[in-house]
């Protein structure tokens, strides 16, 4: 991780005292403006409390917090989402103005309000100010009429409802997004706050909703990526609020990440009258830059400066990064190189046990890092729009985002509707000098076309040279829309990308590893796998996206998202109140997806890197006898066990090496992984371990140390090791903490309740290792073993909670008191372990969060392989309805042609237009997820397939015998039939949710419906 160049970011008001105030502000570097965090000093109370407002309200006897501080934090993930509480909650603060910035010189005092949930209204001094109503925004107040010059000591009150029925107050209508099965409500001022003093003449505030203004924007275009050049531009919307004209020139100075000078450029003076708002702006071609892109978060400190008579009256700093993105001939373009989409629907919440969304900024770096360690390049934001924190951190590690400003499950009208607009607006003019994001968008499901032309619209005034396309899911067949995609299924386009929003929804708790390993959870799909089962789902779902890459013919898929990226708090399946689908658990430990995936996705498109993944450990009972998997993207998998070979595993959906039926034995397990060539490209190993024998303790704090302000977190790993200290991964210890010091305890999570109930997975074990006895169906009716219950705690905020697979992790929280604070951990049987932390005093000069650069630039080198060629046909006959048969080439998904049910009828045939060879016959066939179709396909009558078609989630790929020819005719053999083949994949509204596969449009029977042909040479 690299440190950038530091700036002035002073504690905030409330925290130094006056006196401290004074001596610093009167070093501030940057003019008459002071961009302060406002989050420290506050009070908080839960219910309506009358005249909590006023500024001689007693509020000795609320609890002292510091912001972001949701009321009700403590219930993240011990409660059901539709149990959150609900209700009003008071916060109140007092400070005092310096005497040289803001209203003390006839400048602004603007409270910017990075998000309150649900609704928030802001007195100053006792006097309603503004306030916000989305749930979702940040949004502005301006104080300065209301605030009072030094030594007056000025309150401000916050009364924030966060019902899930709230209405707007003007219209009575609710927003679409305060929604209980998606956007978990964790109430209250949960996202930071700041507070902004300008002098008279300043550039704004991105912050339109509330202020009407629109702040800074950065931006670069003429770009030359070999030869690192591009075009800068920056404008700012500069107001005056003084007596008289003001005339004044606007510079733009540019460090890269080292602090280091990287340009400066000028735009001539202008004068703006009084009470007038203008833009202005300024650009120049700049040398030597560095790209920001995948896993390399290359930001640079862009200053603007509004200079008066030689002297900086007011000055901005914006970190931001300059890529270049394309979106065509369906792939997505990151610095001239194809990128296939592959990360992760993440829940805008990103919310942690016992925290919810109270994290400092280093937590949010640990989360979104870890997606890009796993090979993740995307993140889509999922309903809501990410908190400003978030994005920003996507920023530092180079993690492209999708983002959403606000919605449910469908398209709305009226009210609601320009509600989403105003989101987007919002979100938009925010975040527009974020590089991170790439894509905006419109809905989580489609839109109408004047819809989607009406955020475009928005999108093209407020951010028209970001780069950025706008969509929305669905919209396969939008001429508006800039890219769409389906939520289960895999789409393809030789146009505008098309990427999976949501896919491979499967769940499985961390802690159930196999059924030989306690507590002998066997393979319960959908909803309550483990984790043996659900790498292999995992590499199943991803294979339909990966085989229909960029190179792959005309019209590929540009990937998908895997949801989610860690266990959330919202739109649980199973049987716990949380979900369980995420690549890592809630506190951010890794699962075996999250390994499955850094094999699959080491590549911008096609794996750049061989590796191999021994899914599991090795460590079990004699006699056991199970099958290995190795994850790999080599061409093949050897498995050696103490030196012995066990052959090569049975290779499928391209990544997964399966050896059947391996007898246990303690030692060193190794799979050493190939070329086509045979040469060693990869290895990866299991060793058994010893029983454990102690606890070991590890902290993990941010880099600038654990920070005394009573928002920063610790977390400490614990494990269960053996006599040689390696953690023993079938440990299932229950540990204790005692925490001395200036702390307060977070603690962690795990499957079940911290009462110790007995739940339905603790059976008893055969000599074989299998279960003796079988669990009862969920309460969803969808599992076989109930991993928890719906009603548990899972150990939220407890002292006591048991490793789960040899390791946990815990979080303590900072008080406003520096000093050591001592954690001890206690388990029967094992030696016990201390650590001592320091929780130091936060520096008023602190070093920027650092920026990763742990991918490198962009790669110069083509990002795959062409591998196939697509063959066009001249002519397409069919036995019936011939007029739409042009429907299977035409690159519209929602199209389709259909034969006549008459059986006799049921074929189709393409004219290649001369005698060559075709390799493969790729089909989307109608009711691609349901429908069984038997098969033939001929080439000039000689039979190059014959079989069933597999069921899929969008496309089936049949391999040809090769026969030259040019008429190549596929036809129905036998009666097709519906039955799902993928399991019980629900939505919230049941069972049969997302089965939109178009099977209603063609009958089952006689039929050949097919949406899209392709016919391939492979190379």
């Amino acid at each position: 991780m690299r440190r950038p160049q530091t700036r002035s970011m002073p504690r905030s008001l409330a925290q130094l005292g006056l006196a401290g105030l004074l001596s610093l502000t009167a070093t501030q570097a940057l003019a008459q403006r002071l961009d302060a965090p406002f989050n420290d000093g506050w009070r908080m109370t839960t219910g309506d409390v009358q005249g909590a407002a006023a500024v001689e309200f007693d509020d000795a006897a609320w609890k002292p917090v510091t912001l972001p501080r949701a009321f009700n934090e403590d219930e993240a993930f011990a409660r059901d989402i539709h149990d959150h509480s609900t209700g009003i909650t008071w916060y109140r603060k007092r400070f005092v103005l310096p005497t040289d910035k803001g209203p003390a010189v006839g400048g602004q005092a603007i409270l910017d309000f990075e998000g309150v949930r649900q609704a928030g209204d802001v007195y100053v001094n006792g006097v309603l100010a503004g306030g916000h109503e989305n749930g979702v925004t940040a949004f502005g107040v301006d104080a300065t009429r209301l605030l009072k010059p030094a030594p007056f000591v000025n309150v401000i009150a916050v009364r924030v409802d966060n019902d899930w029925k709230y209405k707007e107050r003007a219209t009575g209508s609710g927003f679409q997004w305060n929604n209980n099965n998606f956007n978990v409500n964790y109430g209250g001022i949960h996202r930071a706050v700041r507070l902004h003093l300008t002098g008279d003449l300043h550039q704004t505030l991105p912050l339109y909703s509330s202020l009407g203004t629109t702040g800074v924007y950065v931006w670069a275009d003429g770009f030359d990526i070999k030869g690192r050049t591009a075009t800068v531009h920056a404008e700012s919307q500069v107001r005056n609020d003084g007596a008289k004209p003001r005339t004044f020139s606007y510079r733009v100075t540019l460090k890269d990440v080292d602090g280091k000078p990287a340009g400066q450029f000028t735009a001539p003076a202008v004068t703006i009258a009084p009470g007038e708002t203008k833009t202005v702006s300024a650009s120049k071609r700049l040398s030597d830059l560095h790209f920001w892109s995948w896993g390399y978060g290359y930001l640079y400190a862009v200053t603007t400066e509004l200079v008066e008579d030689g002297k900086v009256v007011d000055s901005a700093l914006t970190r931001t990064g300059f890529r270049k993105t394309e979106f065509r001939n369906g792939t997505v373009f990151l610095n001239d190189r194809a990128i296939q989409v592959h990360g992760y629907a993440q829940r805008t919440s990103n919310e942690w046990p016992a925290l919810g969304t109270d994290i400092p900024p280093w937590i949010s770096d640990l989360s979104n890092g870890l997606m890009v360690e796993s090979g993740g390049n995307l993140v889509r934001w999922m309903h809501i729009a990410p908190a400003r924190q978030d994005v920003e951190s996507s920023d530092r590690v180079g993690l492209m985002q999708a983002m959403p400003a606000g919605d449910a499950e469908s398209d709305v009208s009226g009210r609601r509707w320009d509600q989403r607009v105003e989101a987007m607006r919002d979100a938009i003019i925010a975040f527009r000098n974020n590089p991170s994001i790439v894509f905006y968008e419109g809905g989580n499901e489609n839109i109408s076309e004047d819809h989607m032309a009406q955020l475009k619209a928005v999108r093209d005034q407020f951010d028209p040279h970001g780069g950025r396309a706008i969509g929305s899911r669905e919209m396969l067949d939008s001429k508006v829309a800039e890219y769409g995609g389906e939520m289960l299924y895999i789409n393809k386009s030789a146009k505008k990308p098309v990427w999976a929003m949501e896919y491979s929804r499967d769940e499985s708790a961390r802690k159930f590893q196999d059924a030989f390993t306690a507590p002998f959870h066997a393979d319960s799909p959908d909803y309550n796998r483990n984790q043996d089962s659900m790498v292999a789902e995992t590499v199943r779902r991803w294979f339909d996206y990966w085989r229909e890459r960029p190179g792959g013919g005309d019209r590929v898929s540009s990937g998908g998202v895997n949801i989610i990226f860690s266990d959330s708090n919202t739109h649980f399946r199973g049987d716990n109140n949380y979900r369980r689908s995420g690549e890592v658990d809630a506190m951010r430990l890794p699962k075996e997806g999250f390994f499955a995936h850094q094999v699959m996705w080491d590549g911008w498109v096609d794996v750049e890197q061989p590796r191999a993944r021994i899914v599991g450990h090795w460590n079990y009972a004699a006699g056991v006898v199970k099958d290995v998997t190795v994850v790999s993207s080599a061409d093949s998998v050897e498995l050696v066990l103490n030196g012995q070979s066990l052959g090569q595993g049975v290779k499928s959906d391209g990544f997964l090496f399966t050896f059947k039926g391996v007898p246990y034995a303690p030692g060193t397990l190794v799979a050493i992984a190939r070329d086509a060539k045979g040469k060693d490209v990869a290895r990866d190993e299991r060793v058994t371990t010893g029983p454990a024998v102690a606890l070991r303790l590890t902290p993990r704090n941010g880099p600038g140390g654990w920070k005394a302000d009573a928002a920063d977190v610790a977390l400490v790993d614990v494990e269960a090791v053996d006599a040689q200290g390696r953690r023993v991964p079938t440990a299932l210890d229950t540990v204790s903490f005692d925490v001395a010091g200036p702390a307060e305890w977070r603690g962690g999570i795990a499957q079940g309740d911290s009462k110790s109930a007995a739940k339905p997975t603790d059976v008893p074990v055969s000599t074989s290792g299998e279960p003796v006895t079988k669990g009862p169906a969920g309460v969803d009716a969808v599992t076989q073993y109930a991993g928890a219950n719906r009603k548990d705690d899972n150990y939220i905020l407890a002292k006591t909670l048991p490793v789960e697979g040899g390791v946990n992790r815990v979080a303590l929280r900072s008080t406003l008191a520096a000093g050591k604070v001592t954690v001890t951990a206690t388990a029967e049987g094992l030696k016990p372990a201390t650590i001592t932390l320091d929780a130091v005093a936060p520096a008023s000069d602190a070093a920027l969060l650092p920026v990763s650069l742990a991918r490198g630039p962009t790669p110069a080198t083509p990002a795959f392989k062409v591998r196939r060629d697509t063959i066009k046909p001249v002519k397409i006959l069919a036995g019936a309805n011939a007029d739409t048969a042009g429907a299977t080439t035409d690159d519209d998904e929602t199209t389709h042609w259909a034969s006549d049910g008459q059986l006799a009828n049921a074929w189709i045939e393409y004219d290649l237009g001369k005698p060559q060879v075709a390799d493969e016959v790729v089909l989307k066939l109608i009711g691609w997820r349901l429908r069984s179709y038997p098969l033939r396909i001929t080439m000039d009558g000689q039979v190059v397939y014959e079989g069933e078609a597999p069921k899929s989630l969008g496309y089936v790929t049949l391999p040809l015998k090769p026969v030259k020819g040019s008429r190549l005719r596929i036809a129905l053999t036998g009666a097709t039939a519906d039955r799902d083949g993928f399991g019980k994949i629900v939505e919230i509204t049941g069972a049969k949710a997302g089965f939109d596969t178009g099977a209603e449009k063609v009958r089952a029977g006689g039929a050949l419906g097919i949406i899209e042909a392709e016919i391939y040479k492979t190379r």
